[in-house]
């Protein structure tokens, strides 16, 4: 395969600590010759692991942005030993944009990997973390919340993987990351996402789902804060003591596609129950009432199983083939 376009204004083997970009060319109508600038921060400190942390693979995800952009101004190479890669806008264009997807493409960045380096600048981003930056690291950790469309209990989350081993690494970092809650994530389309990226080449890869809504919180940004301190210490990169809550993780389960529930209507979503809420099988979800005449009477939407609701969409429109609510399971009940 070709090379990139991208180049990085920094040296990742450098000792110390650099702030600089990652340059993508990109000829538009305000700049003919001009280049998508995304910020990196790289802190090294002789050898040991390498943790690569990002925010804002969607633009409308904050958390993790504030987190990183903090720990880029206040991480110093002799807290550490071995290399810290920050990179708190990843798909910068969409971040500039407050919006999921990218506004030069519509590329979501989450849903282009492997990426390809003669591809849009979305598909040029991803083959550049897939080909050059994963490469370089040995834990990951992609910090997501639910954006302008959905909202979350706060967890963090790894996936059921082929090695044990690796499965067993990345559940125990999102367990000490500190939220009150760790899902073993299902995915509805795993072939494009950086997660997949990440665990293929046989990295810890950690992510996260903390609130949502499109806007941050004193408390979502402290629980970022918090996990980005304590994956730091599970990678073996700073020392010091966990931050970790007085009451032990909820671990939850998502088995398979049962877990999400997706309008087959288009109106105003009526949810009848809560984050957090413990559901058994039939038990009332959510109504979806048309807007298109009165008189109608609303449509019912109950759970195919018994869980927690973990997830819910944000705005009350809702249309065909959204989806409004994400059950799991606790693993220990």
């Amino acid at each position: 395969m070709q090379e990139t376009t991208i180049s990085a204004t920094l040296d990742f083997e450098q000792d110390g600590k650099q702030h600089g970009f990652l340059k993508l060319p990109y000829s538009s109508d305000h700049s003919a010759w001009g280049c998508i600038m995304i910020p990196v921060t790289v802190v090294k400190n002789g050898t040991g692991p390498t943790a690569l942390l990002t925010g804002g693979n969607h633009g409308d995800e904050y958390e993790g942005i504030t987190a990183l952009l903090k720990l880029a101004n206040n991480l110093e190479p002799e807290q550490i030993q071995g290399r810290v890669i920050i990179i708190p806008a990843m798909n910068y264009p969409a971040v500039q944009n407050g919006s999921r997807t990218s506004p030069i493409d519509q590329g979501n960045m989450n849903r282009s990997f492997p990426g390809h380096p003669a591809g849009s600048m979305t598909e040029r981003i991803a083959d550049y973390f897939s080909r050059y930056l994963v490469p370089l690291c040995d834990y990951a950790l992609d910090i997501h919340s639910g954006g302008r469309t959905l909202d979350f209990i706060p967890f963090s989350a790894a996936h059921r993987l082929p090695n044990p081993g690796q499965e067993a690494a990345c559940i125990e970092g999102a367990r000490l990351f500190g939220t009150p809650n760790v899902v073993v994530m299902f995915e509805l389309d795993t072939a494009s996402l950086y997660d997949t990226a990440v665990e293929s080449q046989g990295k810890v890869f950690v992510t996260t789902e903390l609130c949502g809504g499109g806007t941050s919180t004193p408390e979502s940004i402290a629980l970022a804060d918090r996990g980005v301190h304590n994956f730091l210490l599970f990678a073996g990169i700073t020392r010091g003591d966990y931050q970790l809550p007085d009451t032990p993780p909820r671990l939850l389960d998502m088995p398979d596609g049962s877990c999400y529930m997706m309008s087959e209507h288009k109106g105003l979503l009526e949810l009848c129950v809560s984050l957090g809420d413990e559901l058994k099988k039939g038990d009332l979800v959510a109504r979806i009432h048309t807007l298109e005449r009165t008189g109608q009477p609303p449509v019912e939407y109950r759970a195919r199983r018994d869980g927690i609701l973990a997830g819910r969409r944000h705005p009350a429109l809702v249309d065909i083939g959204d989806t409004f609510a994400v059950l799991a399971i606790e693993m220990n009940a």
